[in-house]
């Protein structure tokens, strides 16, 4: 059945045979209906009407918000036969979401009555307007703004790329407005956020039969999946113990204990800190809670090169990026990965030749026997290689025995199977007790930081049932803590300003 758009129609035509109408309505005095894009009502020189100059919402907001790049903001393409040539433009319903979020606004019905209640910043975000003669602004606030369930619907359908554009933009801007000496995004930091989904089965009030589950999908929300939070992320046997169950929700996220199940998911965040300036998100990528966290660095890491135009040097990760692939992209930039040492395979430490050949328990370099391409014990595609006893390969030497009688001797001698990558020798040979990789690792603080305001912000709890509403959500999330950082930023660079200059030596 197709569906029906009478209702629409009718508004439509209303609307016309009003406008046509001789002596029709129009906009106050000063109140034009057709305006520029917020980019342009943020300029210092801009003419607003009285009652826009005069509102402190609106004001707030086109200094918030107007500094973002809308004039390239992504519309959605006008050659498709729905919805038509002119369709409605996005760019006023991401102000908005930007808008609910900063304000703290629990719904998108909270955010629609906020905006009723505020016309002024209406006229500001860019939503077709309606004259309305009664109106002492000129228009009618109702009919401009979108119900709740089609500013639900473009959050749910938006292309997360026009978000992710958003959040291109802030970064653009904070590279600019910092001074170039800082040498903005060299170290970065990486981590995940988990996000619980809005369903019964994470609550432990709720009555709910296998509720881990995998094969049974909550109702509430048909994208999340069941994950866990691993223990090899977290410092072992620290003692928490688990909260008390709540009286209304959920257990928090903030509060979930290593190895609790929860249906969900997770955004990766890659944030660099500037000393004295602030933390910084540079990319952002949601994820399913089933994804495992070295399933976020390339697709991260991709997204924060295209923005600052070069491989940040330094990484500042946690345990579960203990990879060699980790290590080779750090290196390849010029820098390194903090990481601490995970003892995966029983091995603690392995020993290196000059030539990069593993050393045997006696101390002497192992030949390499033969190379493969391994395609399933990580997520990457990589050449493998089996390093053998150098008494028995390439040709075994005649009454040769073990220097160290080794209990393998019998069975061919020692062997070692590694990564041929430079990363796998890397991740062995990393001096974990140096200065410089203290204090590349203490900048794991800067995503703790980030991750508090988002927590501030909603990301642990949205009251949203489908992944694509979440991730451009989250997205926003991560363009307004920028937003807030840049004014922060400018607002430091104008106390620099007015502060006295010190008088200088003679001579110097």
């Amino acid at each position: 059945m197709l569906p029906s758009f009478a209702w629409a129609g009718k508004r439509l035509a209303l609307a016309l045979a009003v406008l046509r109408r001789p002596g029709a309505p129009r906009a106050a005095p000063g109140v034009p209906l057709i305006r520029p894009q917020l980019a342009c009502l943020a300029q210092p020189a801009a003419k607003l009407p009285a009652f826009v100059a005069h509102d402190a919402v609106a004001r707030k907001y086109l200094a918030l918000l107007g500094p973002l790049d809308w004039a390239h903001f992504p519309e959605r393409p006008t050659h498709r036969p729905w919805p038509g040539p002119t369709p409605a433009p996005r760019a006023p319903y991401v102000a908005a979401f930007l808008v609910k979020l900063n304000e703290g606004l629990r719904s998108l019905g909270h955010l629609r009555r906020y905006l009723v209640e505020h016309p002024a910043l209406v006229w500001c975000l860019g939503f077709p307007l309606t004259p309305d003669p009664t109106a002492p602004h000129g228009f009618d606030v109702e009919r401009a703004l979108p119900s709740r369930r089609q500013l639900g619907r473009v959050l749910r359908e938006l292309d997360n790329a026009a978000a992710q554009f958003l959040l291109d933009s802030t970064v653009q801007l904070l590279h600019q407005a910092l001074p170039a000496e800082l040498n903005f995004g060299a170290v970065i930091a990486l981590d995940t956020k988990h996000i619980l989904a809005w369903v019964q089965e994470n609550n432990p009030k709720q009555y709910v039969a296998d509720r881990y589950n995998k094969t049974r999908q909550p109702k509430g929300d048909p994208d999340c999946k069941l994950g866990c939070k691993k223990r090899r992320n977290k410092g072992e046997g620290n003692g928490a113990a688990a909260p008390a169950t709540p009286s209304n929700e959920a257990t928090p996220a903030s509060q979930a204990t290593v190895g609790e199940f929860h249906w969900g998911y997770a955004s990766g965040v890659v944030s660099t800190k500037v000393p004295d300036w602030g933390e910084f998100v540079l990319a952002e990528l949601t994820q399913t809670f089933d994804k495992s966290d070295p399933s976020y660095f390339f697709p991260l890491m991709a997204a924060t090169e295209r923005r600052l135009g070069r491989q940040p040097r330094y990484g500042a990760l946690d345990k579960a990026y203990d990879a060699f692939y980790v290590y080779q992209y750090f290196h390849e930039a010029g820098g390194f990965a903090a990481v601490p040492f995970s003892e995966k395979g029983g091995c603690k430490e392995r020993a290196f030749s000059p030539d990069g050949l593993p050393l045997c328990a006696a101390g002497r370099p192992m030949p390499l026997k033969f190379a493969f391409t391994d395609r399933t014990s990580t997520l990457v595609v990589h050449e493998r290689g089996k390093y053998v006893c150098p008494l028995r390969h390439p040709q075994p030497a005649p009454n040769a025995a073990c220097p160290v009688n080794h209990k393998r001797w019998t069975k061919g001698g020692c062997t070692a199977m590694l990564p041929t990558s430079i990363g796998a020798r890397i991740r062995y040979q990393l001096d974990r007790d140096s200065v410089e990789y203290k204090t590349i690792y203490k900048q794991r603080t800067a995503d703790e930081r980030v991750n508090s305001q988002a927590l501030e912000l909603g990301i642990e709890r949205p009251k949203l049932r489908r992944q694509s509403a979440i991730a451009n959500q989250n997205t926003l999330i991560y363009v307004l803590i920028n937003l807030r950082a840049l004014q922060r930023v400018r607002h430091h660079q104008e106390a620099l300003a007015r502060q006295p200059k010190l008088p200088t030596a003679c001579g110097a």
